[in-house]
């Protein structure tokens, strides 16, 4: 059977494991920022909507790194997904359930995860026809425990959890049964992007999958 635009991408970041978050301070900081993901083989990042760079940074991945798996975040509205799709991007992800923008995604064949944190989110989201969702912010609604306990009544849903995810804590996340991968800004050092240090980049990230890999296997 043929997977879907969503089940084929879930599937990608499912073999990935890692979903970078970033949130571009420049737009010439978005095609360095994408090789260094792509050399540290976790060609995949969700570009936000927290800064004006958004728009820019990703036409220019999509342009130079087509090979990169383009998220917009922090999507709020019907406008921001569609400039974002406009822009290149191949999924939407929203921070909470916003109807509107979720329904404008199924109407117009764009993969899309909404944002939930609640179980009244999830009933939402399913009724909707969907599976794949953002749980957020997740240390702060629970973590782990809290995804451990959805298991039971939603035994076909599958999460993103970020917000809150670290080093320290990731692994818990990434094992439990329910979770299809992890998102954080935590694979892009703060520190490292203010440096433009894309070495650094490379090496944090290519360790972040190595310990994903080794605790999975």
């Amino acid at each position: 059977m043929k997977l879907s635009k969503t089940d084929s991408l879930v599937e990608n970041l499912s073999t990935i494991g890692l979903v970078p978050l970033i949130t571009l301070k420049d737009s010439h900081d978005a095609v360095p920022l994408a090789k260094a993901l792509a050399e540290a083989d976790t060609p995949v990042a969700e570009i936000t909507f927290r800064s004006g760079a958004a728009i820019a940074g990703m036409e220019q991945i999509h342009e130079k790194m087509p090979e990169i798996i383009l998220l917009a975040g922090t999507v709020h509205e019907v406008n921001m997904a569609k400039n974002a799709i406009s822009a290149g991007c191949s999924g939407i992800v929203t921070p909470a359930l916003n109807t509107k923008v979720v329904k404008w995604c199924i109407e117009n064949d764009v993969s899309v995860i909404p944002g939930i944190a609640t179980p009244t989110d999830i009933e939402c989201v399913r009724e909707l026809g969907l599976r794949y969702m953002k749980f957020f912010p997740a240390v702060a609604y629970g973590g782990v425990q809290t995804l451990t306990s959805l298991q039971a009544p939603f035994p076909d849903v599958s999460f993103l959890p970020t917000g809150g995810i670290n080093l320290d804590n990731m692994i818990s996340f990434a094992k439990l049964k329910n979770v299809f991968a992890v998102g954080g800004s935590f694979p892009v050092p703060n520190q490292a992007y203010e440096a433009h240090d894309w070495d650094a980049v490379t090496r944090h990230c290519k360790k972040m999958r190595m310990i994903l890999s080794s605790a999975l296997d």
